[in-house]
């Protein structure tokens, strides 16, 4: 098979190569992670691109492993899921901000589950249902007073745009409950991102269960449907191996036969949700050397791909990635891998072990799978998109880059 360094001696760089075949292990292993009968989401905020998306709605190559759904926060992501082959109705539509007219394109698409934020977002789905004909299923995403896990990126347990506030919920869900145009039909909850060990996990998991069941039993809540959301963990930018859970699945089970014991029935329906993991593990960035240059005693690898590329969904240092390969035994010494971009934040590693490098080199960035390109400042300074190329064994399945245009609105306008 050829590499991503041999690959990007065909498409150039700066280069994203996807293995799909690590995209097949990771949802092998987190279905198997998970008790029977659990519902898998993939997060198409982590990677949208359609054939990694197609991948995980297809049935497995193995032939016993279920496919995804898909989660989807906007039109732009409903657009991905379609033209992966997804239906409306395969999607659950998230998101604190969504318009009328989202909710109408949504809606109109097949879309019939939403997990919902505050009142105003639940009136607005029934608004729009019943402008459709439709009647929507709204889950409640629910914001608890208080946290498990301390070794992961919180969700929950602080003030957020996020959720209906937990201990609040019992003073707006009959209003909720007589809504037009929607069925309140269950949870959503989301209480970490990215959690670095399965006791964290598991803690969380099983306070989403017990809090899911007590506010269904004490507020006669609706509790069809229950998705405990995800913090699957895998590495960004970084060598290693995604997160492993061997105690998870007999953990929910326990805590689910404990305070939903008709769960084995499928009451409720039961879900998690995951990007990073799924897709993370399968992505290298090569990105080329342009330049090598020494600024009062400091060495500086400007390449040509910087946070414009690879920029952790903000382009502000908190993902930074600390390792990259290089393809050499040599000697590492420290050095600051840059951007090309007209701005000093442009770093995508500081003062990280760097063998000797000069202008026409390569490196790579392992673990990119994930909040890539769709996650960085793309358009910033106009520079052109890196190209992605899917590959399954020796193959190359789809080679592609994204392209932005102006579009122009020729209606009068009182200017």
């Amino acid at each position: 098979m050829s590499g991503p360094l041999e690959l990007a001696e065909r498409f150039g760089t700066p280069l994203y190569v996807y293995d799909l075949d690590e995209v097949d292990a990771a949802r092998r292993e987190l279905f198997a992670a998970l008790p029977d009968g659990f519902e898998l989401f993939y997060a198409l905020k982590a990677n949208p691109h359609p054939g990694l998306v197609r991948a995980l709605r297809e049935p497995d190559p193995a032939g016993d492993v279920p496919a995804c759904r898909a989660e989807i926060s906007s039109t732009g992501e409903l657009g991905a899921a379609l033209a992966a082959g997804f239906t409306g109705a395969d999607c659950l539509y998230t998101g604190p901000g969504k318009t009328p007219g989202e909710l109408r394109e949504a809606l109109g698409a097949g879309v019939r589950t939403f997990s919902t934020d505050s009142v105003t977002d639940v009136r607005h789905v029934g608004e729009a249902a019943v402008e459709q004909g439709a009647e929507a299923d709204c889950l409640l995403r629910i914001n608890s007073a208080t946290a498990s896990a301390t070794t992961a990126i919180r969700m929950t347990g602080t003030p957020s745009q996020f959720g209906f506030d937990a201990e609040t919920l019992c003073e707006v869900l009959p209003e909720l409950l007589r809504t037009p145009g929607v069925r309140i039909t269950g949870l959503h909850f989301f209480p970490l991102s990215n959690a670095r060990d399965e006791d964290s996990l598991i803690g969380e998991f099983r306070q989403t269960i017990a809090l899911a069941a007590g506010l269904s039993a004490e507020l006669d809540l609706p509790l069809r449907f229950l998705d405990i959301g995800g913090g699957f963990a895998a590495p960004y930018g970084t060598a290693g191996a995604r997160g492993r859970y061997p105690r998870l699945r007999g953990a929910l089970e326990d805590a689910l036969d404990e305070f939903l014991p008709a769960w084995r029935k499928g009451k409720p329906r039961l879900a998690c949700e995951s990007g990073r993991f799924l897709a993370g593990t399968s992505g290298t960035l090569v990105a080329g050397v342009v330049n090598v240059k020494t600024s009062r005693g400091r060495r500086f690898v400007i390449l040509d791909a910087g946070i414009n590329t690879f920029g952790g969904m903000s382009g502000l240092g908190r993902l930074l990635p600390v390792s990259v390969r290089v393809g050499t035994d040599e000697e590492l010494e420290p050095g600051s891998l840059v951007g090309p971009l007209c701005t000093p934040g442009d770093v995508l590693g500081r003062e990280i072990g760097l063998p000797p490098l000069a202008a026409g080199d390569r490196v790579s960035v392992p673990n990119a799978g994930a909040y890539g390109p769709t996650a960085s400042l793309l358009a910033f300074l106009g520079r052109p998109a890196p190209t992605e190329v899917l590959v399954r064994g020796d193959e190359v399945v789809s080679v592609s880059r994204l392209e932005y245009h102006r579009s122009y609105d020729s209606r009068p306008r009182p200017w």
